[in-house]
């Protein structure tokens, strides 16, 4: 069997919120795979995901709208945060010069076995701890 995808933000962002239709059904198509049980996201992600649709959207979405959505991704695996990988995140942003909360995804991924993240935001084939970034757009 092969190592879940990890899937950042933008990907769950996209497959909700978004005028370009393409990104809309690359990242619907991640996001429906990631619910079957291949993919992972972590906490921040979530909180990031529920962030975007309440505040940086427009129009924002309704309370009720986001927790419709949170529903909808609920089957996901989730990596939670604790110290060790607040750590990990730290170690990750000195060696790879990345941002602590970019880290925090990395570290998360490492965590879950993931061979692969998913982000439009962190260089594409860079690989950090094992793990590779892969831009599906």
């Amino acid at each position: 069997m092969n190592a879940p995808d990890f899937l950042d933000t933008n990907i769950l962002v996209y497959a909700y919120q978004t005028s370009d239709a393409r990104k809309r059904k690359v990242a619907s198509e991640l996001l429906e795979r990631a619910v079957a049980g291949e993919g992972i996201i972590s906490t921040q992600v979530l909180a990031e995901f529920a962030a975007v649709l309440l505040h940086k959207v427009q129009p924002p979405l309704s309370r009720q709208k986001v927790d419709e959505a949170l529903n909808v991704v609920g089957p996901i695996q989730i990596v939670l945060p604790d110290a060790e990988l607040v750590h990990r995140a730290v170690e990750v942003h000195a060696h790879y010069g990345i941002r602590l909360y970019d880290g925090m995804i990395i570290a998360a991924a490492e965590r879950a076995g993931c061979q692969r993240v998913w982000s439009e935001d962190l260089n594409a084939g860079q690989k950090y701890l094992g793990v590779t970034v892969a831009n599906p757009f």
